[in-house]
């Protein structure tokens, strides 16, 4: 994986605020890569504790993945104050660049 492009994506997540998400499709937008390539960078993310790739979630709302772990992502977004209905998350809580 790219360094440049993990670094990049690590500034991003630091700009997300607490108790607001962020899409791959928007973290794509920023890095100029392909959503689902977005994915792979954040997916890579090699510490969730300062960088928090927890708050980046699918573009309508489905809370995705979290290396394999959605239950634990859940926790640290309710833990943030975000609400999640019917496994989604409302367009309130999102954050754009």
């Amino acid at each position: 994986m790219d360094e440049k492009l993990i670094k990049k994506m690590q500034k991003l997540l630091l700009k997300i605020p607490e108790g607001k998400v962020t899409s791959y499709k928007e973290i794509a937008k920023q890095l100029r890569v392909h959503p689902r390539f977005a994915g792979r960078i954040v997916g890579s993310n090699p510490d969730g504790d300062t960088y928090p790739c927890y708050r980046v979630v699918y573009s309508n709302g489905r809370v995705g993945g979290f290396g394999g772990n959605v239950p634990e992502k859940i926790r640290r977004l309710k833990k943030d104050g975000i609400e999640i209905k019917n496994g989604k998350i409302s367009k309130k809580f999102f954050f754009y660049f």
